[in-house]
């Protein structure tokens, strides 16, 4: 638990957590600054860089233009690639990323295993073994009935490829569908070399114990994570469940409304005060785009000043409208 949020003691030999930002600029200006760790453009239409702290992540924005996702760390960066995978590394944090083809690798579980292999290989041959925050975007996230759907293909892939990786825990996590093309897996995570504290929503089941009606593997993640200083929390993708049902079918609104409670929940659970702030970044994915003006609203409304990133991505669950994730700085 975070205790003192109002005016926290940091302690100086803990890792100070990554700034991360939204700034509408120039991709290779923002990669020259010192410390970035990494940057994300987003959609076909964000620009191309050959730097391995860049990716192009395959969701497009509702903002015209849509802001870059910066990450800085206060040290000297190192970055390369390692086969598929790209990475960078700084003041004890590491980023990596992981591209695949699902048609070069034998499907949706195949996919999921390898990338979650390779990402497995590399992390524990480096001093950055504890993962705190792992994101996934895949294409056509509901196609299929039953365990037949892709997400559920997915799920069962990544158990199977992460064998012991997350032996001490699960890291926080994001799964959302991109609607570009159907067969791109992206896997990118964040780690450190010191522990941070997992969190869960009193108000949820964890999402590793979800019954069977969820599919033969449940998803593998905590609801949120506490970085090593306990100067932030990394909230994992949070949308209108309660229990382990999904709550306010067809209800946008409703379902707003649930998500933002579920929120303040995490925040109580790691002993954090209520409310986010202007240094606070939110992403909400979106599933119509004809949502994307009445969530733009209902942010504005209930999180003024708070910087929220809109974008198009369906949700792991096909009844669920919107989900947000992000970032709570102390």
């Amino acid at each position: 638990m975070i205790q003192g949020c109002e005016n926290p003691q940091i302690d100086p030999l803990l890792r100070r957590a990554p700034r991360v930002s939204y700034r509408i600029g120039d991709t290779a200006s923002v990669l020259e600054e010192a410390g970035t760790l990494a940057v994300f453009g987003f959609g076909a239409g964000s620009p191309a860089a050959d730097d391995p702290r860049y990716l192009r992540v395959a969701l497009e924005g509702f903002d015209a233009p849509v802001p870059l996702e910066v990450w800085q760390v206060d040290a000297p960066v190192h970055c390369g690639v390692d086969g598929a995978l790209h990475w960078s590394t700084g003041g004890g944090w590491l980023f990596a990323a992981i591209d695949l083809d699902e048609r070069e690798h034998g499907g949706p579980s195949a996919t999921a295993r390898l990338a979650y292999e390779q990402l497995h290989r590399f992390v524990t041959a480096r001093d950055m073994q504890h993962v705190l925050r792992i994101w996934n975007y895949l294409g056509a996230i509901n196609h299929g009935e039953g365990d037949a759907e892709r997400y559920k293909h997915f799920c069962s892939g990544r158990a199977i490829g992460m064998g012991d990786f997350f032996v001490e825990g699960f890291p926080a996590a994001t799964a959302i569908g991109h609607h570009g093309d159907e067969h791109r897996l992206q896997v990118y995570l964040l780690a450190c070399d010191q522990p941070g504290e997992r969190v869960e929503n009193p108000r949820q089941v964890s999402a590793w114990r979800y019954p069977r009606q969820y599919g033969r593997t449940p998803p593998s993640f905590a609801r949120a994570m506490v970085l090593p200083a306990r100067d932030a929390l990394a909230i994992s993708g949070t949308a209108a469940v309660v229990g382990h049902a999904s709550a306010h079918q067809d209800d946008l609104d409703a379902q707003l409304g649930e998500t933002l409670t579920n929120l303040e929940a995490l925040l109580s659970n790691a002993g954090m005060a209520a409310g986010f702030n202007t240094h606070s970044p939110l992403k909400a994915y979106v599933r119509h785009a004809t949502d994307a003006a009445r969530v733009r609203e209902f942010v504005q409304s209930r999180l003024p000043g708070v910087p929220v990133l809109l974008l198009h991505g369906d949700i792991c669950r096909s009844e669920l409208l919107v989900e947000i994730d992000g970032w709570r700085y102390v």
